[in-house]
């Protein structure tokens, strides 16, 4: 198997394994358990994506698609956070 995707975040991870999934590409995230040791592991480089090496080159094109997705909305809320305009729902 491939990693493919190095997450910061599980939720990250899972975000990028259900897309590839969802493109038919079977992924597996690696380490996801290990976040709970937050504190007593090293923080980097514990979670990621893992696909069947003879599925790379389609996996990593729904990530790049993913990370262009997460930034897009990243700074969507950004921007909203420092629009002092806005009123709470």
């Amino acid at each position: 198997m491939k990693a493919i995707y190095v997450a910061q975040h599980i939720i990250d991870a899972q975000l990028v394994r259900d897309a590839l999934e969802a493109e038919g590409i079977p992924a597996y995230v690696a380490g996801a358990y290990l976040t709970g040791g937050f504190g007593e592991l090293p923080v980097n480089d514990l979670v990621r994506v893992m696909v069947a090496a003879s599925l790379e080159v389609e996996a990593r094109a729904v990530v790049e698609q993913v990370e262009r997705d997460l930034s897009e909305s990243r700074a969507a809320l950004a921007e909203d956070d420092a629009d002092p305009g806005l009123e709470p729902a």
